[in-house]
């Protein structure tokens, strides 16, 4: 689990299984998803893709290790640790202290292993016995090894500088620290370089930077959405709408006086999500592209990638949209120039680390969004099947005071013209979801204030204009506004719990004990 549920529920996990029992179950859990290599990628791409530098690779007792950081666990443990630390970003294990009794649980451990597996024992029976099923042997005096403790980030990659150095850590230092201890620490010991600015672009668009073409798609979608919503409050309809259902709003409120607030309700809330996006798009573009992250050009890609294609919605709705189809033509390109590079070198600055209490509840600040972007999905699958097949739910038809064989009879073009705009808002909501909870997933960091105000923009201009629309035009039905509401108190908690945490400035954390760096 990482660190976003290890340290949440870890109180209620203690209180149900007892505190040994439930260290256990959790590392059994991860040995279990690990030891398969499709649950072990699950894992490592879950906590953030780690790509440690290659700096940081060494040797301990002659055996290569790709991260000169790992964990010293007793015999007890050597199965589990084994299949678990290596997605959690370990790169090697040592088992100690080994005797002559712990020979065959030693070999059971090592079986199939994908991770550098080294013994401390000081009996030449064991070691003789082991020989063949392990990578080396460790010596308690190697100068070199060095056993912590200690959960500080900052301690251990201090003492990764040393070329020769490799870090042990023992297994109370991620009990204290969480799981993603080992990333956290790889991070803070990647060494950094400037992040590029404005005056580095240069006037060849060919040479234009992926954090650039993925700014100009943010800003495209803000701008965007800003002009749907300018749309709504204004005509309602253009042109082509008026041509496709051979009326205008009058004739509109004639047929059912509720029927213009529904079509409103339906564009300014989709209008909201696409600003959203385009906050989304443009905090990762500049915060995170820009810098090197490799995870950031994920959540984008991601995002990206649901989103697009709906426009293909109207193979099933009927209607062809023209400034939304133009919209995507335009935008569409450059959203595969922001991606077709892989990131540069890392260009990050981490902050100091603060105080531990600062980072528990930021976890839990963290683990609120990211079931807030989850509940955005379903919302937004939801959503587009529903707009796809029967385009109202009850409580519409209830607003509305009619059902939709009457309004078929009314118009035969007035259903596809809502399916189409009810689906569309549910391609644009899950879009925007998949950048919450991969943000929220991968993005999580002390200092990183970016983070922090994407989430909240694009909160307030997803969440403000649906419940507003919604009073405004009297459709206040309780259980259609819920999931809102819902969502509202979970994302307002998360970022209030965590804002201390990602908005600390540079230097706050002087003089806290050291424990947090990036978090998984």
């Amino acid at each position: 689990m990482p660190d976003w549920t290890y340290h949440p529920l870890r109180g209620t996990a203690a209180a149900v299984l007892g505190r040994r029992r439930s260290q256990r179950t959790a590392l059994r859990l991860l040995a279990a998803i690990g030891s398969r290599p499709s649950g072990a990628r699950l894992i490592a791409r879950g906590f953030g893709h780690r790509h440690p530098p290659q700096r940081l690779a060494g040797e301990i007792a002659g055996v290569p290790v790709t991260v000169r950081l790992g964990i010293s666990v007793p015999p007890a443990l050597a199965r589990e640790a084994v299949r678990a630390m290596h997605p959690l970003g370990a790169g090697v294990v040592e088992v100690a202290p080994v005797s002559a009794a712990d020979v065959e649980t030693v070999r059971e451990a090592a079986a199939g292993r994908s991770i550098p597996l080294v013994v401390r024992t000081g009996d030449p029976e064991a070691e003789a016995s082991l020989k063949p099923h392990v990578d080396g042997f460790t010596s308690g005096d190697d100068p070199h090894v060095l056993q912590v403790s200690d959960p500080s980030v900052t301690a251990a990659a201090a003492a990764l500088e040393e070329p020769d150095a490799v870090v042990l850590a023992r297994p109370g230092v991620l009990i204290e620290a969480g799981p993603g201890w080992f990333a956290r620490v790889t991070e803070a010991a990647t060494p950094t370089a400037p992040a590029p600015v404005l005056r580095d672009l240069g006037r060849d668009p060919r040479r234009w930077p992926a954090w650039w073409w993925a700014l100009l798609v943010g800003l495209g979608m803000t701008g965007a959405g800003l002009g749907a919503a300018a749309i709504t409050l204004g005509p309602v309809l253009l042109w082509y709408d008026r041509d496709y259902l051979g009326m205008g709003l009058h004739e509109l409120h004639a047929l059912n006086h509720h029927l213009v607030h529904f079509l409103r309700h339906d564009r300014i809330t989709m209008a909201g999500t696409m600003v959203a996006i385009g906050a989304l798009y443009t905090g990762l573009a500049v915060g995170g592209i820009r810098r090197g992250w490799p995870w950031a050009r994920q959540v984008y890609l991601l995002s990206g990638a649901i989103g697009f294609p709906t426009l293909f919605y109207f193979l099933a709705t009927g209607f062809v949209e023209p400034l939304h189809t133009a919209t995507a033509v335009v935008l569409f390109p450059m959203f595969v120039a922001g991606v077709r590079r892989t990131p540069h070198d890392p260009r990050w600055h981490l902050a100091p680390e603060g105080p531990e209490p600062e980072r528990r509840r930021a976890l839990v600040g963290q683990l609120l969004l990211i079931v807030t972007g989850a509940g955005l999905f379903v919302g937004g699958t939801v959503i587009s099947v529903v707009g796809l097949t029967g385009v109202f739910v009850p409580s519409d038809l209830t607003f509305l005071g009619t059902d939709r064989q009457t309004l078929e009879g009314l118009n035969s073009h007035l259903v596809p013209f809502i399916a189409h705009d009810r689906a569309g808002f549910g391609g644009a909501l899950m879009a925007a979801a998949v950048a919450i909870t991969l943000l929220s997933m991968w993005g999580w960091r002390r200092g990183e204030s970016w983070v922090f105000w994407s989430l909240a923009v694009a909160a307030c201009a997803g969440f403000l204009p649906a419940v507003v629309v919604h009073g405004l035009i009297h459709y206040t039905d309780f259980l259609h506004l819920a999931p809102v509401y819902f969502g509202i108190v979970l994302t307002g908690t998360g970022l209030l719990l965590a804002r201390p945490y990602l908005c600390a400035k540079p230097g706050a954390g002087a003089g806290a004990k050291p424990r947090a760096g990036a978090d998984d």
